[in-house]
Formats: C-alpha cells, structure tokens, sequence
C-alpha cells in the first residue's frame, strides 16, 4: 500500500450543510460503551491542518468519549465561500456554524479542544455558548495574533493572504514547515504525510480564513469564560510566548496552565503522549457532571 494514502482520507469524512450554505466536513469516533450516556469531545484544529492531523489522538480519547475531529471553513473537506457567494466572515457566523454542527449531531455539551488559533474559537464559543460545553482546552493557543505574528506568516510579501494567493497552499506551508519554532518533526515520512493533508485544502479557502483571523481578537471574550480551562502551552513556539499564556490564565479563575516541553508550536504531534495525559487527568477531574448526547 502506498504510505501516502495510508491513515484518514477526505473520504472518510461525514458532512453536513448548514443553512447559509456552507458546509462543514468531520470525523465522528467512538469507542466507549454505547449503553452508557458518554461525553463527547470536539476537536477543532489549527490553520492550516485538518481533522487528519489530530488521528493520533482518537486512541486515548475514544475509548472514554465520543470524538468530533471538525474541519475548519476553508480547510480539508470543508467549503468556503467563493467571490459570488454572499457570505459574513464574522466571529459570529463561524461560532453559529460550530452551534449549528452540535445541532445537526443532536450533542448538548462538548469539551471543546482549540488547536493554535482554534483556541481562540474555543475562547469566543465559551463566553457566546456557555451552556454547551463542559470544558475548553487550549493547545498553543494565542488570543490574536499581533502585526509581527501576522508578518512573520507573510513571509515578505504584502500580508499573510497575499502570501497563501501568491505561494499557493504547498509553498506557503514548504515556509512554515521550514521555520524554526513551527512543526519541528525530522521524520521525512510524516513530514511528507503532513504536507500532504494541509495540502488537502486549496490556497483560496486558507486566505479567506487568514483574513478573517487577521481581524480576530479573542481578548474581549476571556473574562466571559466561566467553564473549566486547560492550556497547554509550547516552550518553544514561534508565536505563543509564556508571558502571555500566564496573562490569559491570570484573567480566567477557572485556568490550569500546563507548560510543554518541546522544540517547536505543534506540540499536539510532538508531545502528544504529554498533551493527552494532561489532558485525560483534567477531564477527569471534572467528571461526569454533564451529559454528552440529547
């Protein structure tokens, strides 16, 4: 068998379309006792990587819970709005299309998992959606990103957008890969594998969502959180610094802060075994106050 077509693939993936036309693509698993009334866990990835990337983290978290592993708009399997299509790229709209996502699943509740920029998804649900999650999660996660942030995913052209138009989606993700404090992997399989499945998503759905997290500012909604958080937080990422994890967690009374060790931003492959065991032991703690399904 072909390694590059070994693991999860676009066709594996349901899909749903929400009322504004879009659709969302997404990866349900579950490997709990179905006799009992499980909680259901969402992961929502990063820029640029898809539900793909989180396939490692099915295993520890299935057994106990369902798994929601969702596309982001513009990336993998789901749609994004073309030139003559009337769309709002607000905050509001892409938090209702995740609302409307439990909906159409029949989930009440999720513990909600931001990856990197998804956290400040996670932050923004949180304080919008109180009473449909039990937790949030935050993996290298920042709360805007400032201009140097922006001009370092420029990679010298005009903006981060201009750069993804311009490169195309696998030359701007050859850039990201090759700098420090990113993927920081040397193993030539999964690097290959990895760029492959961000390449799974066309250059024009990543710029859209580049400029709608260009104007993203999660900040105003952190004092609104009121369910438990984890952050997991890189040593060593190229956007995330320590200051500001311990700023996010000195405004939100419910913050347990975890600093990872490794090399790079993605600590979610490089230190997944770390990130999963502090994850499972926070999740614990909560228990099983909530319900997962209707």
């Amino acid at each position: 068998m072909n390694a590059d077509t070994m693991g999860p693939t676009l066709e594996k993936r349901r899909t749903i379309v929400h009322p504004n036309g879009q659709s969302t693509a997404y990866f349900y698993d579950s490997y709990a006792d179905p006799w009992k009334d499980n909680e259901t866990i969402l992961i929502q990835h990063g820029f640029a990587r898809t539900a793909d990337h989180f396939y490692h983290w099915v295993p520890a978290l299935a057994r106990q819970y369902n798994v929601i592993r969702r596309d982001l708009r513009g990336h993998g399997g789901s749609s994004y709005p073309r030139p003559d299509q009337a769309y709002n790229y607000s905050v509001t709209t892409i938090l209702e299309e995740i609302r409307d996502t439990l909906d159409q699943l029949g989930i009440t509740r999720v513990h909600f998992i931001g990856e990197s920029t998804s956290g400040m998804l996670a932050v923004a649900f949180a304080a919008t959606y109180p009473d449909r999650l039990s937790s949030i999660t935050l993996c290298s996660s920042p709360m805007y990103l400032p201009p140097a942030g922006q001009q370092f995913l420029a990679f010298g052209e005009e903006s981060w957008p201009t750069a993804l138009r311009k490169l195309g989606t696998r030359g701007w993700a050859e850039r990201i890969a090759a700098s420090p404090g990113t993927m920081a992997v040397d193993d030539p399989g999964y690097r290959k594998w990895w760029m492959n499945r961000v390449c799974s998503s066309d250059s024009e759905g990543l710029a859209g969502y580049a400029e709608f997290l260009s104007r993203f500012d999660a900040r105003p909604y952190v004092d609104g959180v009121r369910a438990p958080m984890l952050i997991l937080a890189p040593t060593k990422s190229a956007v995330l610094s320590a200051e500001s994890v311990r700023e996010l967690a000195a405004r939100v009374p419910t913050a347990t802060v975890e600093f990872i060790e490794a090399s790079g931003h993605e600590i979610y492959y490089e230190a997944a075994d770390t990130c999963l065991a502090t994850l499972l032991r926070f999740l614990s703690q909560i228990g099983n106050s909530s319900t997962g399904t209707t």
